[in-house]
């Protein structure tokens, strides 16, 4: 079963169009939702949830539509995000307030996330670093046993010991096959380390939704001199001149057999600045 499937999410606002947003997350696996700030990704979170209202599409949460069992399925699902508030408040205080909303809550594993996160929890909420807020938020959402996490740039503002410390978390949440995470970040190379899927928007428009292995299989990196650009640049996502030639992103099954060109694997940054680059030349 998947544990979340999202068809043609849509929402409409003055200046910006989430538009016809589809993907699925299998349960057990670890979702990487990118794009560039200003993607959309938020929105898309916060639509999905009934946060705010969408235009149009459909949103089911282990097999059961969002809209027709709103209630029964939060408490099922833990979302996190960098945000905090509360930060006066005492983590044990925060606590208390929080388990009241789930008929789920089960303290001898709220008390075990302490322990195995070092977490305080007599420290107010401001003392705690952003690393030790967002293992505190994980715990809250463990705790009432979440088995959908959704996390909203999680490992932004963090240094690369802790991200790393909670990427390494991420996936031994998974590893038994009862969690699944949406993972939105405008830093790829987190996801090259923990992702198995990728939903890749830009603008609001689905660029891509596949496994991870898939999509970094689906382009190449290509570059060749100023003279062989004319005969690859209509194929090409986008491309970047230099001194010495031209630089790109081609879909592999459009590669252009060569001695001259050159190709290789690209990464998700790659593939996501190619894109944001694709408006400006085309």
């Amino acid at each position: 079963m998947d544990s979340l499937v999202v068809e043609n999410l849509t929402k409409t606002y003055e200046k910006f169009k989430l538009d016809n947003i589809s993907f699925s997350i299998p349960k057990g696996y670890i979702m990487g939702f990118i794009g560039e700030n200003g993607a959309g990704k938020t929105t898309t979170i916060n639509a999905l949830l009934n946060v705010i209202k969408k235009d149009s599409g459909t949103v089911t949460v282990f097999g059961k539509n969002i809209d027709e069992h709103e209630l029964e399925l939060k408490k099922n699902i833990g979302f996190v995000s960098g945000d905090s508030f509360y930060l006066k408040s005492k983590v044990n205080d925060i606590t208390d307030v929080y388990k009241r909303f789930f008929t789920e809550w089960d303290n001898n594993v709220y008390q075990e996330y302490l322990k195995k996160f070092d977490l305080d929890p007599t420290k107010r909420l401001e003392e705690l670093s952003k690393g030790m807020k967002m293992k505190y938020s994980i715990a809250l959402a463990l705790s009432h046993h979440a088995e959908l996490l959704i996390l909203d740039e999680p490992t932004s503002g963090l240094d690369p010991v802790a991200r790393d410390g909670l990427l390494e978390l991420f996936q031994s949440l998974v590893e038994d096959g009862n969690v699944s995470i949406l993972f939105s970040t405008h830093i790829t190379s987190d996801l090259e380390k923990c992702a198995d899927y990728i939903t890749f928007i830009q603008k609001g428009k689905m660029i891509e939704s596949s496994s991870k292995d898939d999509l970094i299989d689906k382009y190449r990196l290509v570059n060749g001199t100023v003279k062989e650009l004319d005969s690859i640049k209509s194929k090409l996502i986008s491309y970047k001149t230099n001194a010495f030639g031209f630089n790109g992103l081609i879909q592999t099954d459009k590669v252009v057999k060569s001695d001259s060109i050159r190709y290789g694997q690209p990464s998700l940054d790659d593939i996501m600045i190619y894109y944001a680059n694709k408006e400006e030349i085309k």
